[in-house]
């Protein structure tokens, strides 16, 4: 707890001798041990690890300030959408090499952007006009692919996983490891999901079947920033990011389905 003591010291004056009073409060802290590294701790900071003193109440100003701070237009969710669309390879390459301030976090984003898909696929049901995996049967591989329905955050970042690798192993020579790829994709694959929520909601509203548009749209756009991000001069390079980005898919649906058919074979 921090203690105030006001009060009034004597100060000698330098050119008279005489004794001046300090007309400014004096203030002073209650020493305490830090809660994170339990180093002692006499101002408003830690001078070991930076952690607060104290840390303030969570109630409406906190939640206000959080949500403005995801949503700010100069470093937030707007900015970065807008840094995505114009030239997302620059933006991307900026991140990883150069200053990671600009930007969301890419797993913040691809979170928070496919939350926003799912609400509004939940609001309309878009995706039972289409399919629904939890009707097929109560088989392993139809819970697994009903999962990724209901999770697209987590399931978008493992199909990443499954890009990021052949996208590596196409671009080796390129320098960038697989976890700047996987990065890459966090930031491509979430504005992926802010282009099916556009077309969803277009959809919810009007009645009008735009998602197999929102897909293609969605590829389009994927391939794109990736070519743009890896080799923007290169005609090439965009079909062979198309090839290999379409493979990582493939090879996660069909590591689904086996993990699926195997859990099926272990419970018989």
């Amino acid at each position: 707890m921090k203690i105030v003591l006001c009060r009034l010291l004597p100060v000698k004056c330098s050119v008279s001798g005489n004794i001046l009073p300090m007309t400014k409060p004096t203030m002073l802290y209650k020493a305490i041990n830090c809660r994170n590294c339990n180093m002692a701790v006499s101002g408003n900071f830690c001078s070991d690890c930076g952690r607060p003193r104290q840390v303030t109440r969570i109630d409406w100003h906190y939640i206000v300030h959080e949500i403005m701070h995801v949503l700010h237009f100069e470093k937030g969710i707007l900015h970065t959408i807008r840094e995505l669309l114009l030239k997302p390879g620059t933006s991307i390459q900026t991140f990883i090499t150069t200053d990671r301030s600009r930007l969301v976090k890419p797993v913040l984003f691809i979170v928070v952007t496919s939350l926003i898909y799912t609400t509004i696929d939940h609001l309309f049901h878009i995706e039972q006009g289409y399919v629904n995996y939890t009707a097929i049967n109560h088989s392993a591989v139809s819970v697994i692919f009903a999962w990724v329905q209901s999770h697209y955050g987590y399931a978008n970042i493992i199909q990443g996983i499954f890009i990021a690798f052949w996208l590596k192993l196409a671009y080796r020579r390129h320098g960038y490891n697989f976890f700047e790829i996987l990065i890459l994709l966090c930031f491509v694959m979430g504005m992926g999901m802010l282009i099916l929520s556009v077309f969803a909601l277009i959809e919810g509203l009007t009645g009008i079947r735009t998602m197999g548009i929102s897909v293609v749209v969605g590829l389009c756009y994927s391939c794109w920033a990736i070519g743009n991000f890896l080799d923007k001069r290169s005609v090439i390079s965009y079909f062979k990011v198309v090839t290999f980005y379409l493979l990582g898919m493939l090879t996660c649906i069909i590591s689904m389905v086996m993990v699926g058919v195997l859990i099926d074979l272990i419970k018989r």
